[in-house]
C-alpha cells in the first residue's frame, strides 16, 4: 500500500512537471482525454484515463477511493489535477464527509450548522442551493478561530473556538456583578479581564481575534422600553470590544445559541440559569418576544439556597457554596412521581474533595421539586411545567407557522437542566396539562452541553464555512447597521 500511495504522488508531481513545462494545448488535451468506465460509481468501476497516469490507467474505484481515504484531505486535493476522471471521483461529496467526518466535531452537528446557519442572520426559511463538501471543507480549512465568551449571571464561560471545550471559566456573580444590565464601563472591564485571561491560557493576543459573544437573556417583553434595553446592552457590547480594537464581533443571544447547540432552529429553549429560568419561544432564530418570554423565580442559586436550608434542619451547617452545588449535581434528582418517592428510602453518600462525605435523604429530590412545586421553598411563581404549557399554547395560538412542530421541541439548557429525571419529569406533566391535540408530538431533550450549551452553539457559528463574514459585524458596519434598527 505504500508503494501504491508513493506511485500515486510521484504521478501528479510528474503530471505537474509536465504541465509547467508544456503549452497549454497539450494541457487541455490531458484534461479532455479522460473518462469513467461506467456512468454509475460501484465496486467494479474502472477509471480509465489516456493521458500519462503510468500505472494508474486503470484502477478500480472502490481501491481509489480508500487511497484517497489514507492520502487525506490535502493530498487528496492536489490529485484533481491529474485528469478529469480523477476530479471526478475525488469532488465525490461521500469522500469529503468522510473528511468531515474525521474532524473533532460531531459530524451531525457540522451538517446542521453548514445547511441551516451558512447564510446568517436572519436565518433562511428555505434552504439554499448547497456547494459541494468538498468546498465546504475547503473553505472552513481557512476560517480564522475565534474567542467566544458566554458571559451568563451566574458564571463566564470563555475559550477558542478550535478547542473542544472552554479553556476558563470566571464566577460572574462574585468578580462582575451583574451582567445582564450592565454599564458600558463594566462591560468593558468584563471584556478586558477575559481577553487577559484567556491570552495568557493562550499565549496570544485574544482582542485580535473575532469574537462571538452570548448576549444576556434579559428584558423580555415586545414593549418599546424593553426593545430600546436590548438595543442599548447589543449597542454597549458592541461599542466596548470596537474600542477595545477586535477585529470584528458576533454577538447572540445566549437562548438562541443554547438551540443550535441541539442543532434546532426554532423550538422552546428553556434555560435553568443561575438566578431565576427562562422559558424562550425561537422560530428561525428569532426570539418570538410577541408571543412571551417566561420566567419561573427558582434558578440553580435558588436550588442550591433550598438544599443547604435542609441541610441545615438536621444540623448540617454548610457554608460553602461550592460544596452544597457539588451535592447537587451528584446526588439531587428529580422525581417522576413525588408522592410516591416520599414513601421510599433514597439515602446516598458523596464524597466532596476535601470536605469529606455528606449524606442525603429526601433533600435529593425534594430539592428539584421547586421547579414543579415553588410553595415548596416559599416561593409563588409558576411551576415550570406550567410556565412551558403557557408558552406552548401561546405559540399554538399564534399561528406564526403552519408547521406546529417548532413549539412542540422543548430544549433543556443549563447545568441544574442536567438533573436526572427533569426530562421525563416535564414530559409527563406538559401530557397532563395541555389537550390531546396540542400535546401529541412534543418532545423534550436533555441539554446538549448542559452548562456550557451556548458556548457550544457559538462554537458551531464559528467554524462555520462562511464565518466570520456572515455572521460578524466590524466597526466599518456598526453604526450604519444600529441606525437601521438592527436588533433581533
Amino acid at each position: 500500500m505504500a508503494n501504491l500511495l508513493k506511485l500515486i504522488l510521484e504521478s501528479a508531481s510528474r503530471l505537474n512537471s509536465n504541465n509547467s513545462s508544456s503549452s497549454n494545448s497539450s494541457s487541455s488535451s490531458l484534461n479532455l482525454n479522460c473518462s469513467i468506465s461506467s456512468d454509475v460509481y460501484d465496486s467494479d468501476q474502472i477509471i480509465v484515463c489516456s493521458s500519462s497516469t503510468g500505472e494508474f490507467d486503470r484502477v478500480p474505484v472502490d481501491i481509489f477511493m480508500q487511497i484517497l481515504k489514507l492520502l487525506g484531505p490535502k493530498e487528496a486535493a492536489k490529485l484533481t489535477v491529474i485528469c478529469k476522471s480523477w476530479k471526478l471521483i475525488i469532488s465525490d461529496n461521500m469522500l469529503w464527509i468522510y473528511f468531515l467526518q474525521n474532524q473533532q466535531d460531531p459530524w451531525d452537528s457540522k451538517f446542521f450548522a453548514e445547511t441551516s446557519l451558512r447564510s446568517g442572520y436572519p436565518l433562511r426559511t428555505c434552504p439554499s442551493r448547497m456547494q459541494s463538501f468538498m468546498q465546504i471543507y475547503g473553505q472552513r480549512a481557512q476560517v480564522p478561530g475565534a474567542i467566544i465568551i458566554d458571559g451568563g449571571s451566574g458564571y463566564c464561560k470563555f475559550g477558542w473556538s478550535k478547542y473542544d471545550s472552554p479553556s476558563g471559566r470566571a464566577a460572574t456573580f462574585l468578580e462582575f456583578g451583574n451582567l445582564e444590565s450592565p454599564t458600558y464601563s463594566k462591560l468593558r472591564h468584563f471584556f478586558a479581564t477575559i481577553y487577559s485571561r484567556h491570552s495568557s491560557l493562550m499565549q496570544v493576543k485574544s482582542y485580535t481575534q473575532p469574537t462571538v459573544v452570548s448576549i444576556p437573556i434579559t428584558q423580555y417583553g415586545d414593549t418599546k422600553y424593553d426593545k430600546t434595553a436590548r438595543r442599548k446592552l447589543k449597542e454597549a457590547i458592541y461599542s466596548s470590544m470596537f474600542d477595545m480594537n477586535v477585529p470584528s464581533v458576533c454577538a447572540v443571544s445566549q437562548a438562541t445559541l443554547a438551540l443550535f447547540a441541539a442543532r434546532k432552529t426554532s423550538g422552546i429553549l428553556v434555560n435553568i440559569g443561575f438566578n431565576q429560568t427562562c422559558v424562550v419561544p425561537i422560530l428561525h432564530g428569532k426570539i418570538m418576544y410577541k408571543v412571551g418570554v417566561k420566567i419561573v423565580a427558582p434558578g440553580a442559586l435558588k436550588l442550591i439556597g433550598y438544599l443547604r436550608e435542609q441541610l441545615q434542619h438536621r444540623n448540617q451547617n454548610l457554608s460553602s457554596l461550592y460544596t452544597v452545588r457539588a451535592l447537587k449535581e451528584n446526588l439531587c434528582y428529580v422525581a417522576i412521581d413525588y408522592e410516591a418517592e416520599l414513601q421510599k428510602d433514597t439515602e446516598a453518600s458523596y464524597e466532596v474533595p476535601v470536605e469529606g462525605w455528606f449524606t442525603l435523604k429526601q433533600e435529593r429530590f425534594r430539592t428539584g421539586e421547586i421547579l414543579f412545586q415553588p410553595h415548596i421553598a416559599g416561593l409563588t411563581s409558576k411551576g415550570l411545567h406550567q410556565a412551558v404549557a403557557l408558552c406552548i399554547e401561546q405559540c399554538h395560538d399564534a399561528g406564526l407557522s403552519p408547521d406546529d412542530s417548532w413549539f412542540k421541541t422543548i430544549v433543556l439548557a443549563g447545568g441544574t437542566a442536567c438533573l436526572p429525571g427533569l426530562v421525563e419529569r416535564l414530559n409527563k406533566e406538559l401530557h397532563l396539562l395541555l389537550p390531546p391535540s396540542i400535546s401529541n408530538g412534543i418532545r423534550v431533550i436533555p441539554p446538549p452541553y448542559g452548562a456550557d450549551s451556548a458556548w457550544y452553539g457559538a462554537k458551531l457559528l464559528s467554524n462555520l464555512s462562511t464565518f466570520p463574514s456572515s455572521w460578524c459585524m466590524d466597526k466599518k458596519d456598526f453604526r450604519p447597521k444600529f441606525k437601521r434598527n438592527f436588533l433581533w
